[in-house]
């Protein structure tokens, strides 16, 4: 359980760092496509080297790619009309409360009072960082916060069944082509081509953090329940939180400093009950 923790929270580091640099990009989608992209690309050199996974779920590979073309489009959205400290932690929160439901409904996962208590906790806290965002910004962030939700139950499967470290290869593997050919399909084409050939090396490395974070999450899964892991991983938004506030100029630094304090004691609440 040591090892899913300090998984979890590393990769929120992670997490938090390649979304900044998605709000912060002139054309989002293309931001997230070109790290998807690159990411798999990356993921598909390693298995040259590697070899596939000897017992790889492929339905969980396909529906994951195809929902995180979804999640692509929506999150895009989402920042594009929404500030980082407003759409993030209405995302990552709900998504998180998703994926423990899905867990524990689909997975069998097994969840203490003092679990759902840290969850229920961080969640609030999370929610309170978002502040007063008006229905439209809301909407579009629930809406990333199923595709959370979604993914993230059907990776926890795939990665279960498939063991080892190879699974997020194989999907980032899967999600490069499924966004790259909605991409292609909605006349993105010269764009993508374009942004690959002058942002290549941004892409390469924003890929490679997303990979690396992924593969913590999952095998973190493999060692506990999805609700534990995403609630640990959703600890990103104390960071975005601080972000938003010191970087990014966004207002009310007292309340982002409490729902941070909240989400943190939901965390101890957490990991307590572990």
């Amino acid at each position: 359980m040591l090892t899913a923790t300090l998984l979890a929270l590393a990769a929120a580091v992670l997490h938090a760092s390649w979304n900044l640099w998605v709000k912060q990009s002139g054309d989002r989608w293309i931001a997230l496509w070109g790290q998807m992209t690159v990411g798999g690309i990356l993921c598909a050199i390693i298995l040259l080297f590697t070899g596939w996974p000897n017992h790889l779920v492929w339905w969980t590979v396909i529906a994951s790619g195809l929902i995180h073309v979804i999640y692509v489009f929506t999150l895009a959205r989402a920042y594009n009309i929404g500030d980082f400290s407003v759409t993030y932690p209405i995302a990552r929160g709900t998504g998180a409360l998703l994926a423990a439901i899905g867990g524990v409904l689909f997975l069998s996962d097994h969840l203490s009072v003092l679990n759902l208590l840290g969850i229920a906790i961080s969640v609030g806290g999370i929610l309170l960082l978002a502040g007063r965002a008006d229905n439209k910004h809301v909407f579009a962030a629930l809406l990333v916060s199923i595709c959370i939700g979604s993914y993230s139950v059907i990776d926890g499967h795939g990665s279960r069944l498939t063991g080892g470290n190879l699974y997020p290869l194989v999907l980032f593997i899967s999600t490069g082509i499924t966004v790259s050919a909605f991409g292609i399909a909605t006349g993105r084409a010269r764009d993508m081509v374009s942004a690959l050939r002058t942002t290549w090396h941004r892409f390469a490395l924003a890929g490679a953090a997303s990979v690396l974070t992924y593969w913590m999450v999952l095998i973190a899964m493999q060692k506990a329940p999805v609700g534990y892991v995403t609630a640990l991983r959703e600890s990103s938004v104390v960071i975005v939180a601080l972000v938003g506030t010191k970087y990014l100029g966004e207002a009310d630094a007292k309340r982002r400093v409490i729902a941070a304090a909240i989400v943190v004691a939901g965390l101890v609440v957490l990991i307590a009950g572990r």
